[in-house]
């Protein structure tokens, strides 16, 4: 997925979630949205020199998937024989082939700065993701569709900054949530559709921070709310 590709996927998710045109760049976003999500990093491909990306830094050796393939066809990997006589010369023998392998995709297309993406569609910078489409910014985010800045969460359609939760739908900022629809600010809530600020209530409808409105009175809280996420 290019950069443009991606950000017709994040205009797209912006408009579902806040009926607004999207004001935001793709780093814009990853400054105010995904600011504190685990996302790939940049490497660099110690045999090549080449930019790729990594879900985890801690190795000092890379080399992305489609470099160690080749180098699978060429020599299996493997070294002459040669005498291993104490650790030394094995971890000396080991460093020459302990590459962390990096942009790690299985049964996926369209994917790009990104890192362990199994069976996916349309993936921008994210990583640990499975069985989902047009997803950015997203650590461990699987069986989703449009997404943004999610964590550790399934089932999620047309969200942004979601985390620990699973069946969500047209929402912003949900944690540890299950059955939330086109709400906003939600923690801890079960079986909820359009409420805002709300924690640990179950079954309920426009509520704004556990208080039960009118429609009417939830409608015109809901226009501020948004316009203050996006332009606050």
């Amino acid at each position: 997925m290019t950069s443009p590709e991606a950000k017709a996927v994040l205009d797209k998710i912006v408009g579902q979630v806040f009926g607004y045109q999207n004001p935001f760049t793709l780093e814009q976003f990853i400054q105010k949205f995904a600011f504190d999500v685990r996302l790939p990093a940049e490497v660099h491909d110690s045999t090549t020199g080449e930019l790729t990306w990594a879900s985890s830094t801690n190795p000092t050796k890379f080399m992305t998937l489609t470099n160690t393939r080749e180098h699978l066809k060429d020599t299996e990997f493997m070294l002459p024989k040669r005498p291993l006589n104490n650790i030394q010369d094995i971890l000396a023998a080991w460093n020459e082939t302990n590459y962390t392998a990096t942009e790690r995709y299985t049964e996926s297309i369209n994917v790009h700065e990104s890192d362990c993406i199994y069976s996916c569609e349309n993936v921008f910078r994210s990583q640990d993701c499975s069985q989902s489409k047009n997803v950015l910014f997203t650590d461990s985010g699987h069986h989703s569709e449009n997404i943004a800045a999610v964590q550790r969460s399934k089932n999620i359609t047309n969200s942004i900054r979601v985390d620990d939760s699973q069946n969500t739908d047209s929402s912003f900022s949900v944690s540890w949530s299950n059955k939330v629809t086109k709400s906003f600010f939600i923690n801890d809530c079960f079986d909820v559709m359009e409420c805002m600020f709300c924690s640990h209530i179950a079954g309920k409808r426009f509520c704004v921070a556990n208080i039960q409105l009118e429609e009417a009175e939830y409608r015109k809280l809901e226009k501020e709310v948004k316009r203050w996420i996006l332009t606050g």
